[in-house]
């Protein structure tokens, strides 16, 4: 049997026994006919990050298949600043290769992804998951490879305290139970979404616990497996989702943002990456980071200042991303390293079988262990726009195969030492560093907007649209003018609480 067949938690592929990517409008018909399901939604994403939806009541066969083949209309100004009300409808069309089971409907209910298409049947050339998409095939056309992502989700639960079994506060990494208390709440939303098609690698909680107010604040990360980053987008997407429709059963404030208070630890959206061709990992040569990943990696130093636009959207990323702290500030690389913007992690490359010496009935088992290589952008928070980010990216990565001068830059910003400490002063002054607001990341992307527009990749409309929304919150000069100030700065946070 297909070992991705076999025990595959969503329940279109149990039943129809075929790939996500073999779906086709006849099998989803089928699914709902054998199924008696009774509830079809269309899900799409808007301008600012949340999924937003659509319900069809199934009530005969020909209706179904009027609204799988055509779609439907909707208002495009009410989901994107960028569109005029006058000329505002577009098409949402849906992909049944993310096709999934509702975990949380009352009735039996289908939920798909959609894209978006304008008047001319074209896909929306604005929409999120199209430029991602326009950039996937660009990096494809460029290098010959194929663009790989996962995300690593932290979250934070917030219910009412419970004075039993006290985790030390900002000590929660990877603790158990009885002191984490919101492990089943974790396993319950990485079931959920393993049965919408997310590829999970594993869940734990984070760094990140406190008491405040006579409430629990306990950090939780769900961390992806790598896949096509357009599939990585939508696998996030829905994850939020899941994890606040279960926190909202539960009774349990969910929130994804970047800083909830002051001195302790922020949650990212940690964005780990792989190169594949002919479904080789091409990350490692020889057991060593390749000259493939280094390029990609200078690609990510060159554009790293503008890449904030896309995955830091608020002004409070900007109190998470602050010097001497874990989050990154400067912008360097380097291997098994915290303190940098782009990490190697450990990649199995010793030549042991660990598995084998851990376990001594156990034979070598041979296994190839460079597929699980990969490399990890540290700067993004909860805030991201998933789709706008990943491609940001994929044009960052694309952008070091067509830099001339890509391993010079890669061995410039390449930093083995804890850049923080004393002695390490006159490295950090060669750095680059990232912007220190919304404002300054506009900027940015202003400056580097060519790279971003080449191709057709990120219209011209889009990227007018993300630096006018940055420089509309006017926090050039915030973070100075905060410091000092817990309760305006817990006022701010409240204000974008529910980011993304």
């Amino acid at each position: 049997m297909n070992q991705e067949l076999s025990m595959n938690a969503n329940r279109l592929v149990a039943s129809l026994q075929k790939l996500p990517s073999e779906f086709t409008k006849e099998d989803i018909i089928n699914f709902i006919r054998r199924n008696d399901i009774r509830m079809v939604n269309f899900m799409y994403p808007a301008g600012d990050g949340r999924l937003k939806t659509l319900n069809f009541v199934v009530t005969n066969e020909a209706y179904l298949e009027t609204v799988l083949t055509c779609g439907e209309r909707v208002d495009g100004s009410s989901l994107f600043s960028f569109i005029e009300a006058g000329s505002s409808d577009l098409y949402v069309i849906p992909r049944f290769s993310t096709a999934f089971v509702d975990p949380f409907a009352e009735l039996p209910t289908l939920t798909m992804l959609c894209s978006f298409f304008n008047k001319d049947g074209e896909p929306l050339e604005s929409a999120p998951e199209h430029t991602l998409r326009k950039a996937c095939r660009a990096f494809t056309e460029v290098t010959g490879m194929e663009f790989e992502a996962m995300g690593e989700l932290e979250y934070y639960v917030i219910a009412p305290d419970v004075e039993v079994y006290e985790a030390t506060d900002q000590r929660g990494y990877h603790e158990s139970g009885p002191y984490a208390k919101f492990n089943e709440f974790r396993t319950r939303c990485m079931s959920c979404i393993a049965q919408a098609g997310g590829q999970i690698k594993y869940g734990h909680s984070e760094v990140g616990n406190f008491r405040l107010d006579g409430y629990i604040y306990e950090q939780n990360e769900i961390e992806f497996l790598p896949v096509p980053a357009e599939q990585a987008a939508d696998q996030l997407m829905i994850a939020k989702w899941v994890i606040r429709n279960l926190g909202y059963q539960l009774g349990y404030n969910v929130t994804f943002a970047p800083k909830i208070t002051v001195g302790k630890a922020g949650s990212g959206l940690h964005i780990h990456m792989r190169i594949m061709q002919d479904g080789q990992n091409r990350m490692l040569q020889d057991g060593v980071l390749s000259e493939t990943a280094r390029k990609a990696i200078a690609g990510m130093m060159d554009l790293a200042p503008s890449i904030t636009a896309f995955g830091n959207t608020n002004p409070t990323s900007y109190f998470r991303l602050v010097p001497h702290q874990e989050a990154p500030t400067n912008v360097c690389w380097g291997d098994r390293n915290r303190s940098v913007l782009v990490r190697v992690p450990l990649g199995w490359t010793a030549q042991t079988d660990m598995c084998a010496l851990a376990n001594p009935l156990e034979q070598p088992s041979h296994y190839d262990t460079s597929r699980k290589q990969t490399v990890e952008m540290r700067s993004p928070d909860g805030s991201a726009d998933l789709y706008q980010l990943l491609a940001g990216l994929a044009v960052a990565c694309r952008h070091g195969f067509e830099m001339p001068d890509a391993l010079e830059v890669a061995e410039r910003t390449y930093v083995n030492v804890n850049i923080h400490q004393k002695e390490n002063a006159d490295k950090l002054k060669t750095l680059a560093q990232l912007p220190d607001s919304c404002a300054a990341s506009a900027d940015c992307l202003e400056r580097q907007r060519a790279v971003f527009e080449q191709y057709g990749v990120f219209s011209p409309a889009m990227i007018d649209g993300i630096i006018a929304k940055l420089r509309g919150y006017d926090d050039r000069t915030l973070r100075a003018s905060l410091e000092g100030k817990p309760d305006d700065m817990l006022a701010l946070v409240k204000k974008y609480f529910h980011c993304g």
